[in-house]
């Protein structure tokens, strides 16, 4: 039972090292992204504005020597609104993009729990390890082995209630959340 125990909670561990390395890799990807796009936004507005300020002043001329002074402001205005319209829009396009999906803590821990850490090859071997094991531990537990061991024997039994304790927990918790998802599908 104590194998077993191991195995699942070393299931459980690795789905959880793998939840919390996806989130990080979430994060680090999503500040190196806006770090990158902010570096390219203010690179593009710098050249973006030396270039609305070269065609501005040739527009600016030639609809000051066809229509006026007063004309040439007006489109000049317009036309720097439009600019800016369209690169607000741009920017909000850029920052509504969907972030990445990936299964969530409580269902990796699900699959952990309800897979098989032993494959249908391995089951032999698996059997006779554990029964060499029980065998090999019964046999070791003397009278004189047990005074010496009494300390780690109840330190054993101290990591074994609280293996058990968590098992039976997550268990207890996975069950749970089976049974809400239940309810709320009736629904």
């Amino acid at each position: 039972m104590r194998a077993g125990i191991g195995l699942k909670l070393n299931q459980i561990k690795r789905a959880t090292r793998s939840y919390l390395r996806d989130r990080t890799n979430q994060a680090t990807g999503t500040v190196t992204a806006y770090a990158v796009a902010a570096g390219l936004f203010a690179t593009a507005g710098i050249f973006l504005i030396a270039a609305l300020m070269v065609g501005a002043a040739a527009l600016f001329r030639w609809v000051e020597i066809n229509y006026g002074q007063f004309w040439a402001f007006g489109v000049i205005g317009g036309l720097l609104a439009l600019v800016a319209c369209v690169c607000a829009g741009v920017a909000v396009i850029k920052l509504k993009r969907p972030s990445p999906q990936f299964p969530s803590l409580a269902s990796r821990w699900r699959v952990a729990i309800k897979a098989n850490p032993v494959q249908p090859d391995q089951i032999e071997a698996v059997r006779d390890t554990a029964a060499a094991i029980v065998l090999t531990s019964s046999a070791r537990v003397g009278h004189r082995h047990r005074r010496r061991l009494g300390h780690a024997n109840r330190a054993n039994r101290n990591v074994n209630a609280g293996l058990i304790l968590m098992a039976t927990t997550l268990l207890g918790y996975a069950a749970l959340r089976r049974r809400r998802q239940a309810r709320h599908a009736e629904i």
